[in-house]
């Protein structure tokens, strides 16, 4: 079987992993640190919530990519990085998003106990 579109797969799996994989994990750790610092004020939700949101899309699309060149056939220097993105950033953001969540409405939950305290 002949590679998809490369011809050289294990610089498209260097280049892959390098671009997607560490631009895709910097970017879900920036995130992550901006989650972190208005999460706890109840600021940013819908983008913030979003970003995590498409994080992790993009981690699943990886998986199905991978799942589909190895079923295909291709060999390991083009599956294997989608694979590791995919599972690395998939996993990390669709695993802290609950936890983001749970910050913002702990926010939402002591804006509304203030206001209660200062109407009494």
């Amino acid at each position: 079987m002949e590679h998809w579109w490369v011809s050289n797969p294990d610089a498209f799996a260097a280049w892959y992993g390098g671009i997607v994989g560490g631009g895709g994990g910097a970017l879900v750790g920036l995130l992550g640190g901006l989650a972190g610092t208005f999460a706890p004020r109840g600021k940013g939700r819908t983008w913030i919530e979003g970003g995590f949101r498409l994080a992790t899309a993009v981690g699943v699309l990886n998986l199905i990519f991978a799942v589909a060149a190895l079923a295909m056939g291709q060999p390991g220097g083009i599956w294997q990085p989608a694979l590791f993105v995919g599972l690395i950033i998939g996993g990390v953001s669709g695993g802290l998003l609950p936890t983001v969540r749970k910050r913002y409405d702990e926010a939402e939950r002591r804006r509304l106990d203030a206001e209660t305290l200062r109407g009494q």
